[in-house]
């Protein structure tokens, strides 16, 4: 993160600040090395339309969510309490962050726990900065670009939020095209409910292979998402299929940064 401005909860504190939005990384946008470039993306953005925004850092924790999903409740509740009692000793209002994952346990099961946030997802914030007139969109050098997107589950299905991210793709001046299965009727990128962590069980194909074909089928020149799991099952996918060199898996927070050469 060196040349970027990334200050963190302890250092507004220590200056008596309150920062209007916590980015919440999360274990993939800090850890993973392709989901990395997502965050940094993000950043970029934040730091171009000047909005004020800081994470935790070390303070960081995982949500907690691939524990619940595999059926460890205990495990999910031990994480979950640690990180309210940080965010609730900062004060922290607003959270953003680029993980559906992480979006739908802030969002809709810590409050249960003591932890009550207004949670949006990084393609809410980038529709908002538009919206605002903060953040100015040309297509760069994807205009005219043929960019289907797929919807992740926990974005989409879980928390019925379908719009933001195709409203955001749109004011790339690229083509938007749909898959058969989009929307309310998506289908997953086979990372989900924790089954990014586990062997595949046996079965005539791969999930994530399956739903690559339907991507692959529109003839897309870039699939964008917007989730780091399902960039990277999509990613693998066009690697199965060797057509790497002509496709491109994207974030969304990535088109438009690289749009605004940011």
């Amino acid at each position: 993160m060196e040349n970027l401005k990334v200050p963190t909860m302890a250092e507004c504190a220590a200056k008596g600040e309150m920062p209007e939005v916590l980015f919440w990384v999360g274990c993939a946008g800090s850890f993973d090395d392709r989901a990395k470039k997502i965050t940094k993306a993000l950043v970029k953005i934040l730091n171009h339309t000047h909005t004020s925004f800081a994470v935790l850092g070390t303070e960081e924790s995982c949500t907690g969510d691939p524990a619940k999903r595999a059926g460890n409740e205990f495990l999910f509740q031990m994480q979950a309490l640690n990180n309210i009692s940080v965010l609730n000793g900062y004060g922290v209002k607003k959270i953003v962050t680029a993980c559906p994952h992480c979006f739908n346990t802030l969002k809709n099961e810590y409050p249960e726990l003591g932890g009550n946030y207004e949670v949006i997802h990084h393609t809410q914030l980038l529709q908002g900065l538009i919206d605002s007139g903060k953040l100015k969109v040309q297509g760069g050098s994807f205009k005219g670009k043929r960019i289907t997107f797929h919807d992740p589950c926990y974005l989409g299905r879980a928390n019925n939020e379908y719009e933001a991210p195709r409203a955001v793709i749109e004011k790339l001046d690229s083509e938007l095209i749909e898959m058969k299965r989009c929307k309310e009727r998506g289908f997953c990128c086979g990372a989900g409910g924790a089954q990014m962590f586990k062997e595949a069980e046996k079965g005539k194909k791969e999930v994530n292979i399956e739903r690559t074909e339907e991507a692959l089928s529109t003839n897309p020149n870039i699939i964008a998402t917007g989730c780091p799991f399902c960039n990277t099952m999509m990613t693998d996918g066009v690697k199965h299929f060797e057509k790497e060199e002509s496709i491109k898996v994207l974030d969304v927070a990535e088109l438009i940064a690289q749009a605004q050469d940011l």
